[in-house]
């Protein structure tokens, strides 16, 4: 495999001895023909912004760029720039606070170049206090066509931006990241699904993902915001869906909302919609309470 491999690496406001755990993870890859593009997204206001710029500039590595945005632009349009700047012929992401498995680019270009494919992802290890508590999968995905992989998508998201690798031409034909609130990398496999994009799916837990102290979403009112965008959209996708897909994402919506709002100390229209999500689908309540506690258990026990 000759094949270039653009790796990009968003970051805002992280420390370097946080951000070097990422950028080394994507150096020390088994798989060396790499592009390393780096960019900062912290605001000129943010006092470790320079150590980031000079940690970045001391890297030794000959296809390494670094990019310094002017103004805070958020986490897709500073993907984007990453993808504007990539000489690769692949593209995969790495956020600042994930790291990869040594051999994850090698066997991902690997697994795409054997089945010709456009995309894949994989699955991602959510670890807390450096110890792994819970892996998404998608093992029960049901079939690779696209319109299995859309319903499937619309109902549980085919996310985790660090586990996507892109063929970079059928990335740019699909346009990049939408500049959207929150979900910006469900909008993303969306498009690449519609896009009618060859889509591949690794059981493989190659990329470690850590929570922080204060939980890994953004819970503000730009995400409450964000959800109800997102909802509308999915809302478009009715028509295709039965009446049991449909009250699942409804349920889930409303679950989501309920948790945003008390976030935000919104403990009135919490209510409202904590109600609102038992009462769409009582089935699914219970079917998730029930994964939650299970999985809680399953953590405490370990």
């Amino acid at each position: 495999m000759d094949k270039l491999v653009s790796v990009v690496i968003p970051t805002h406001k992280r420390e370097v001895s946080c951000l070097s755990t990422a950028v080394n993870s994507a150096l020390n890859q088994t798989y060396k023909n790499l592009e390393i593009i780096i960019v900062d997204d912290s605001p000129s206001t943010y006092e470790k912004r320079d150590e980031v710029k000079a940690y970045a500039e001391s890297i030794d590595h000959k296809n390494l760029i670094y990019i310094q945005n002017e103004k805070n632009l958020g986490g897709s349009l500073t993907r984007n720039r990453g993808i504007e700047a990539a000489h690769g012929d692949y593209i995969t992401f790495l956020d600042d606070d994930d790291e990869y498995v040594l051999d994850k680019i090698e066997k991902q270009l690997s697994y795409m170049l054997k089945n010709e494919l456009d995309m894949t992802f994989s699955n991602t290890v959510m670890c807390k206090n450096g110890q792994p508590i819970e892996v998404r999968d998608f093992k029960d995905i049901p079939a690779f066509d696209n319109e299995s992989l859309l319903r499937y998508h619309l109902l549980y998201h085919l996310t985790g931006t660090s586990t996507y690798m892109f063929k970079a031409e059928k990335l740019r034909e699909i346009g990049g990241f939408d500049n959207a609130l929150c979900g910006q990398e469900f909008i993303l496999m969306l498009k690449a699904i519609e896009g009618g994009l060859k889509i591949g799916y690794m059981d493989v837990n190659d990329v470690l993902h850590t929570i922080s102290s204060e939980g890994s979403i953004s819970f503000s009112k730009n995400k409450i915001q964000g959800e109800k965008n997102l909802y509308q959209r999915k809302m478009q996708y009715f028509p295709k869906l039965s009446k049991k897909e449909i009250r699942y994402i409804k349920f889930r919506y409303h679950a989501i909302m309920a948790i945003a709002y008390k976030r935000n100390s919104m403990y009135g229209k919490m209510v409202g919609e904590g109600i609102t999500s038992v009462v769409t689908s009582p089935l699914d309540f219970v079917s998730e309470c029930a994964a939650l506690l299970k999985n809680t258990v399953e953590q405490r026990t370990k």
